[in-house]
């Protein structure tokens, strides 16, 4: 698999790998820890080097894993892990990005992910509490101790990441993004690009749905994110069809998945961009690695681009209470 480079020079694999959905979210968790460590490890051995988890995440429990299995080979990856949220008993309890408080989770996630230092470590969600100048402060101070290699922002406005970057370099920046998802299109990718900073999409794959293997007769447990999720009722996804069976038949012509179709669409947009599509299984993560071996000409990028502009998106992305903490 190929490299690319963030920002401040941070070089990763084209295609990441993203470990919440190991931990929380997708439905009941893997019962077999060493499965997933399984997976991690082939995930290396296929090329990918790098992974994203958090804090958040279970909580605590993905960073665990991702440190116990990717320990042996710690030179060769690079992993990313966010601060940003109030954890009390085992549960989130609000935003907090006090500087106090990144320095506390910073020393934490060091010892669950067996290591000396974090590559890139994101702020999760922007809060409304604390200027962003201290928390770039915070991270910056974190930096020249050596405890943190590389800045990064999660969902933040195009405004936000300027104030940051202005404080400490920003080298990535992590959102939603896919074919169903074109949120940072029109200000923060340009701004992006102006000051030379990387972007990591994250559900490239629209949570399962650009796969094709989602559709009105799926049910989801009460433990899976999709269910809350309004793009996921019956009527929407019904709505949202149209998009799927035209990835799925492009993917058929040029001998692919529409899994993907849907992340080479991505990896098309700028060189500076690489997805953590996320999985339990080897079978897919070796399908989403086959994505960066298909290309797409323009015609079919033109194709995909007036598709999902004509049939549009049906439901929001988050529920409500989650859509208040993103963009901001």
């Amino acid at each position: 698999m190929h490299t690319r480079t963030l920002g401040q020079g941070l070089e990763v694999s084209a295609l990441g790998l993203g470990c919440m959905g190991m931990s929380q979210s997708y439905g009941p968790n893997p019962g077999d820890r060493q499965d997933m460590i399984g997976v991690l490890r082939a995930a290396v051995d296929r090329g990918i080097t790098f992974f994203d988890t958090a804090e958040v995440y279970g909580p605590y429990v993905n960073e665990e894993l991702v440190g116990e299995a990717l320990a042996p080979v710690r030179d060769q990856v690079v992993i990313a892990t966010k601060f940003g949220w109030g954890i009390e008993g085992g549960t989130p309890v609000g935003l907090d990005s006090r500087p106090e408080q990144i320095k506390k989770v910073a020393d934490a996630s060091l010892r669950r992910l067996r290591t000396d230092t974090i590559d890139l470590f994101y702020q999760h969600r922007v809060d409304p509490d604390v200027p962003v100048e201290d928390v770039a402060g915070a991270v910056a101070e974190l930096v020249q101790a050596g405890k943190v290699r590389h800045f990064g922002l999660s969902e933040a406005a195009a405004a936000t990441i300027r104030r940051a970057h202005a404080v400490h370099p920003v080298t990535a920046v992590q959102s939603e993004y896919s074919l169903w998802t074109r949120d940072p299109e029109s200000e923060v990718l340009p701004t992006l690009a102006e000051l030379g900073i990387g972007f990591v999409p994250f559900s490239p794959l629209g949570k399962g749905f650009l796969t094709g293997t989602v559709d009105t007769t799926t049910a989801f447990t009460e433990s899976d994110i999709r269910a809350s999720i309004p793009r996921f009722d019956q009527d929407n996804l019904a709505a949202n069809q149209a998009l799927v069976d035209h990835v799925t038949t492009l993917a058929r012509a040029r001998n692919a998945t529409s899994g993907q179709v849907a992340l080479a669409w991505l990896l098309a947009q700028h060189p500076w961009i690489a997805p953590i599509p996320g999985t339990r299984r080897i079978e897919r993560l070796e399908e989403n690695a086959g994505s960066t071996q298909v290309a797409l000409s323009a015609d079919d990028m033109a194709d995909l681009d007036a598709t999902a502009a004509r049939i549009g998106v049906h439901g929001d992305r988050y529920s409500d209470q989650h859509m208040r903490l993103v963009g901001k």
